[in-house]
């Protein structure tokens, strides 16, 4: 494939992905995405590349710099080696990060994950002939978890709920492909989870710190809202640790089981926090 179609192709794709907030189709559907944005080596230029990315906890996420399977590293791998802070897009979010290439052990445990996960990669691995690097991307701090790429409070809400909901839907699908195949829970699925978990309770830990107490206070009308949004946090917060317990015990059905329950109880309160607080934000 030429230059020149890899780049249109990935056009295509960033488009899609900024457009969608990081929604799209065709080859990537279904995929977890980014858009990185890197710094040229040696022109100094900006270029952004759609990949593929594993969950890897709160702060950092795994790049693996497979090419496709190519004998030679891709242009973004030596981008960052020479400049390692980079931009990535998540579709509901945009931030900074330092990337750091991954050695020895790490970097295959790592790669084994990755393996577990989606054998599409050892495939690549043994194609390419090369030791394919494996890059953690770690978020630079700053206040809040980097800035939401919406017009609105209101949309920016729509945004993160729906990033929620497909992630979810992600471990979901995986998590009924590894029990259909009688397997153990994967370890990149158990990292999976618990990074979607980390995630959920310091989105609702800032709701209830910022966003509820700015809108009772504005709104007091909403008090009783807020209040039955406050319990169905709590509610689930347990489910949460209850999810959290399967997956240390390695109980699979039980990890099943408390995924779908989380789901059935997230769905119905982000509907009805949408509901509730879209109108009151977008006024």
């Amino acid at each position: 494939m030429s230059n020149d179609v890899v780049n249109d192709f990935n056009q295509q794709v960033i488009e899609e992905f900024r457009a969608n907030r990081g929604r799209v189709g065709g080859y990537f559907e279904g995929a977890r995405l980014i858009l990185l944005t890197t710094t040229g080596a040696r022109s100094g230029a900006e270029h952004t590349t759609p990949l593929a990315y594993l969950p890897d906890g709160a702060d950092r996420i795994l790049v693996i710099a497979s090419a496709g399977g190519a004998p030679r590293h891709p242009a973004w791998y030596h981008n960052l080696l020479a400049h390692p802070q980079v931009t990535v897009e998540s579709g509901a979010f945009t931030h900074q990060a330092r990337a750091v290439v991954l050695e020895g052990e790490e970097r295959d445990q790592a790669f084994a994950r990755a393996v577990e996960a989606d054998e599409g990669w050892a495939a690549y691995q043994q194609k390419a002939g090369r030791v394919i690097p494996v890059v953690a991307l770690h978020q630079i701090a700053g206040n809040g978890p980097g800035h939401i790429n919406a017009g609105s409070m209101g949309e920016a809400l729509k945004v993160v709920h729906d990033a929620f909901r497909r992630e979810l839907a992600l471990i979901r699908q995986e998590m009924a492909k590894g029990t259909e195949n009688g397997g153990a829970l994967g370890v990149q699925l158990r990292v999976n989870c618990l990074t979607f978990c980390h995630g959920l309770h310091n989105h609702h830990t800032g709701e209830g710190l910022g966003l509820f107490p700015f809108l009772a206070e504005r709104h007091p009308a909403a008090a009783p809202a807020i209040d039955r949004l406050r319990e169905e946090h709590e509610r689930i917060a347990a489910l949460v640790e209850d999810l959290r317990t399967a997956i240390a015990t390695e109980d699979v059905a039980t990890a099943r089981s408390e995924v779908e329950r989380l789901t059935g109880e997230l769905e119905a309160h982000l509907t009805y926090e949408e509901e509730q607080l879209l109108p009151l934000l977008d006024a």
